[in-house]
């Protein structure tokens, strides 16, 4: 199993230099990845776009995985997305995950001008992963859709990963459509926190079976779990993780937001606590203390 830390892109970490400082220290204290929410409003906070933040990330650090959990591909267009997610990857040097989803609540549809109905921005995420990997093939390409036309564009260079950029999938279980996309990708990620009752471990092995039934057995795919743990060894916390491992959940993601620490959005997050978490590096499977 891998690691990663899930961060919003506001609030405390609404500044692109604090979040590339906080993934070098992850990556120094052994996690795996380091995740930023895609989000442009909301908040009446302050708020930094997760592409330049993971451009600081990607040059302050050396082997993490990096990427957004989740960008909400239908407010985004998709050559100028293939653009920057090829040139982090580049500046990664090939570190680059993408989490896509349909995106959530109106603040960032309807009250800015953005599609409001989920069926059509389910049909114009799909349309626009295709755009993606045209456009990241390196080869002319041309698409003609419902939503996206295109015509001999020709985007070099190709990202560093090949075939391409892993795509992970978000979505609300239990609704399927998300998870009928996922098994199409790299990784499905569903966006509920792990908590200690067998309500939620029902739900997440039920999600893992849908996946699976709807991709070859062949193919592997990441199940992207996120939940909170107090620290590396606890038995609770290494617990949390176990029992979600050996459901077939390939990636934990530590959620670092004030609400693990009983606090809100606005109130003043608790960051050094926050930061320590992250220097105790990940949940460490097989030792509790």
């Amino acid at each position: 199993m891998k690691f990663g830390i899930y961060l919003p892109n506001f609030g405390a970490f609404g500044e692109a230099r604090i979040l590339a400082d906080l993934a070098r220290d992850a990556e120094n204290s052994g996690w795996d990845g380091f995740f930023l929410w895609d989000h442009v409003a909301g908040w009446t906070l302050p708020m930094v776009d997760p592409w330049v933040a993971l451009a600081a990330i990607a040059v302050n650090t050396q082997r993490m995985r990096i990427g957004t959990t989740v960008t909400p591909l239908p407010r985004r267009r998709p050559w100028k997305l293939a653009r920057e997610a090829a040139s982090i990857d580049h500046l990664s040097g090939g570190r680059l995950i993408l989490g896509v989803g349909i995106g959530g609540g109106k603040s960032e549809w309807a009250h800015l001008g953005e599609q409001p109905d989920l069926k059509r921005r389910g049909a114009m995420l799909d349309e626009a992963l295709s755009v993606l990997v045209g456009l990241w093939s390196g080869e002319p390409f041309s698409y003609s859709g419902q939503h996206y036309h295109i015509e001999d564009a020709h985007f070099l260079p190709r990202p560093l990963q090949q075939p391409r950029i892993p795509i992970w999938v978000g979505g609300n279980w239990p609704f399927k459509a998300p998870f009928r996309r996922a098994a199409k990708w790299d990784g499905a990620f569903p966006l509920f926190e792990a908590e200690e009752n067998e309500e939620e471990l029902a739900q997440l092995d039920e999600m893992v079976q849908y996946v699976r039934k709807h991709r070859k057995p062949e193919q592997p795919l990441e199940i992207i779990i996120m939940g909170v743990t107090h620290d590396a060894v606890s038995e609770e916390g290494v617990q949390l993780v176990q029992q979600r491992a050996d459901l077939g959940a390939t990636w934990w993601l530590e959620s670092m937001t004030p609400f693990r620490f009983g606090k809100g959005y606005e109130d003043e997050w608790p960051v050094d606590a926050m930061r320590e978490r992250i220097l105790q590096g990940p949940p460490q499977l097989g030792v509790t203390g």
